[in-house]
C-alpha cells in the first residue's frame, strides 16, 4: 500500500498531466496503509493465527468498499471530493491507526502467554516499521510546506531502514552456535520452560505429527539451536526423545482412561506418525509393548 502512495507520487511529481485514475488508486491505497499497520502488528502479536485468521478478510472487505466508492464517485468527476474530505478522512484514519499500532506494541509484555519471549530484534522490528510509517505519514501531511516528493524520498529513507533492520535480525540467527559455552540465564531458562510447558502439555502441541525442533522454535519464538540447547540443560535430552516422553505420557493416560481404544488410535491421538512407531518408542522407554502395559495396569485396578 506505501508503494501504491508515494509510486502515486512519483509519476505525479515527474508527470503533472497524468490521468487521475492513477491518482485515485494512489489513494486507495493510502487509505489502506493504516489498516496494514495494524494488522501487520497484530501477526507479530499473534503467529499462530489464532486471534487473527479473519483479519485479512476484514482488509479485503475494506478494499471492496473502498474499490466501490472510488467507482460511485470517481476522482475524475469530484477533484474537490478527493483532494478535501477523502483526503483528511485518509491522514486522519492514518494517525489513528499509527497510534493504535503503537499502543498494541507498547501493551504487548516480553513474555508472549503460550508463544514465548518476545526477543528484542523482534520487537525492533516491529518498532522500526510503525516508526517508518509515522515518518512517512508525518511527510505527507507537511508536503505543504517543504515539497510533494518528499513522501517518496521518506518512503526510500524507511525501505533501506528496514532491509537493514532486517539484516541485522538475521545475521545473530546464522552465527549462533547449537552449544556455545555461555548458559541460559536461569530467568530466561524458567520463563522459556513455562512457555514450552504451555504448549507442549495444556495446548497439546505433541498431537500435531509433523512438530519439528524448527516448527516449535518458531512458536516459542527463538533459534532452534537456542532451543536445543535449553533442552540438553534442562531436561539433558535431545528433542526427539523429550518429544516422545511427553508422547509416550500421553499414550499411557488414554491407555488408562480409554479401555477399548485400539493401538492405532491411541497413537493418532498421542501425535504418533503411526502405529509402528508407537510401538518402538513406547517400548524402548517402559520396555513393554502398549498392549501389555495396558493389561497389567488393568490387572494392578
Amino acid at each position: 500500500m506505501l508503494s501504491l502512495r508515494t509510486g502515486k507520487s512519483v509519476l505525479f511529481y515527474f508527470w503533472p498531466d497524468i490521468s487521475k485514475l492513477v491518482l485515485q488508486i494512489g489513494l486507495t491505497g493510502c487509505f489502506l496503509i493504516g489498516v496494514c499497520l495494524i494488522g501487520f502488528v497484530r501477526a507479530w502479536r499473534d503467529p499462530d493465527r489464532r486471534q487473527t485468521r479473519k483479519d485479512p478478510f476484514f482488509a479485503l472487505g475494506l478494499l471492496v468498499l473502498a474499490i466501490a466508492f472510488g467507482v460511485a464517485y470517481p476522482y475524475t468527476d469530484h477533484v474537490s471530493l478527493w483532494a478535501g474530505p477523502v483526503w483528511g478522512f485518509i491522514q486522519a484514519s492514518w494517525l489513528a491507526c499509527l497510534v493504535l499500532a503503537t499502543g498494541m506494541l507498547l501493551r504487548t509484555p516480553n513474555q508472549v502467554p503460550a508463544v514465548g519471549p518476545a526477543d528484542a530484534l523482534s520487537r525492533a522490528h516491529v518498532a522500526s516499521v510503525i516508526a517508518g510509517v509515522a515518518l512517512i505519514w508525518l511527510a505527507y501531511a507537511t508536503a505543504g510546506l517543504t515539497s510533494y516528493i518528499v513522501g517518496a524520498l521518506s518512503f526510500s529513507l524507511v525501505l533501506y531502514l528496514s532491509i537493514s533492520v532486517m539484516l541485522a535480525r538475521r545475521k545473530p540467527h546464522a552465527t549462533v552456535e547449537p552449544y556455545r559455552d555461555r548458559k541460559i540465564a536461569q530467568t530466561e531458562a524458567e520463563a522459556t520452560l513455562r512457555s514450552l510447558q504451555a504448549l507442549m502439555v495444556d495446548e497439546g502441541l505433541y498431537k500435531d505429527a509433523g512438530l519439528t525442533l524448527p516448527k516449535l522454535a518458531r512458536r516459542l519464538r527463538m533459534p532452534p539451536a537456542r532451543l536445543s540447547q535449553l533442552l540438553n540443560d534442562n531436561h539433558k535430552t535431545a528433542f526427539k526423545p523429550y518429544l516422545a516422553q511427553i508422547r509416550i505420557e500421553a499414550a499411557k493416560q488414554l491407555l488408562r482412561q480409554q479401555a477399548t481404544a485400539s493401538m492405532e488410535q491411541v497413537a493418532e491421538a498421542s501425535g504418533f506418525l503411526s502405529t509402528s512407531t508407537f510401538y518402538r518408542s513406547f517400548s524402548k522407554v517402559e520396555g513393554t509393548s502398549p498392549a501389555a502395559w495396558r493389561q497389567a495396569q488393568l490387572r494392578d485396578s
